[in-house]
């Protein structure tokens, strides 16, 4: 009989190739390490001023009028987890005051969560109420600001001297624009119809909601639509789009301009943050949109 052999053992792999694949495991779990430091600690905290200009044919409102845009700024007072904390937002309405806009319109989603940190829809109106414009500040409630106490923040937001509006258009004094005002979609507030009917024909408007859906339906109404709500996802993940799209909305289009039914509409990033505290490759934003008529 031949002799027997005893089972081949594999053989050990070079120890050049073992400190390769180590270092190769360090260095993803180091780029792992960073790009969670970044998207909590700093790019959701990392507010960037757009400047967006916007030609309407045949404009009739003051040439160069300056409307900025801040929305769902989720004001809260842990700083980890909410980010907005009420210093940090006192320093946003500074930055937005220096600028000095003829119109602000804050679009809803002013409290972070339900209050559960104990914020009051007094503090955020204290804060907000800081911010002046030449033609006024106007503000429509998100679902947040319902879910916590929507009678509360129509109060207090009011006594501030901010004009809610609620499936509301009002003039827009001393010039021939009107403001068109849409309430909240996911907690049933909004009725489009009913406030777009109350413009005069032919109107030109400034037009805020929290949730773009409610746009769909809109009539076209000529001079500037906004909404906010989607936070642009706070993750964008390139040719993709958002990592989460709030109710159902379109994952690939989340901010910046969306047409929407008959209307083109313009989708803020936000402010904060809600459910994560979590952005990346989405800063947050607000907005300076300057009005002009479009060349003939």
């Amino acid at each position: 009989m031949p002799p027997s052999r005893s089972p081949s053992r594999p053989s050990p792999l070079p120890l050049r190739v073992l400190l390769t694949v180590l270092k190769t495991l360090l260095v993803v779990l180091l780029m792992a390490a960073l790009l969670a430091a970044w998207s909590v600690l700093i790019e959701p905290r990392w507010v960037a001023r757009r400047d967006i200009a916007v030609q309407v044919p045949d404009w009739r409102g003051p040439a160069g009028l300056k409307v900025a845009v801040a929305s769902d700024w989720h004001i809260g007072h842990e700083a980890l987890k909410r980010v907005m904390t009420i210093p940090r937002a006192n320093a946003i309405v500074d930055e937005i005051n220096a600028a000095q806009p003829d119109v602000i319109l804050l679009p809803g989603d002013f409290m972070s969560g339900r209050g559960e940190d104990g914020t009051t829809p007094e503090q955020i109106a204290a804060v907000l109420g800081r911010l002046k414009a030449r033609y006024g500040v106007y503000a429509v409630l998100g679902n947040h600001d319902w879910w916590t106490h929507g009678g509360r923040f129509n109060k207090s937001l009011r006594a501030a001297g901010i004009t809610v509006l609620l499936n509301q258009a009002v003039p827009l004094p001393g010039t021939p624009l009107w403001v068109v005002g849409i309430g909240d979609r996911v907690t049933a507030h909004d009725l489009p119809r009913i406030a777009a009917q109350q413009l005069p024909a032919g109107a030109q408007a400034l037009v805020l909601m929290h949730d773009p859906a409610s746009a769909r339906e809109l009539p076209a109404i000529p001079g500037l639509t906004v909404a906010g709500h989607t936070h642009g996802g706070q993750v964008w993940i390139p040719f993709y789009g958002s990592a989460v799209a709030p109710h159902g909305w379109p994952h690939d289009q989340t901010h910046g301009w969306v047409d929407v039914g008959r209307q083109h509409v313009y989708i803020t990033n936000g402010l904060g943050v809600s459910i994560y505290p979590v952005r990346f490759n989405m800063r947050p934003e607000w907005v300076m949109f300057t009005m002009d008529a479009a060349p003939r």
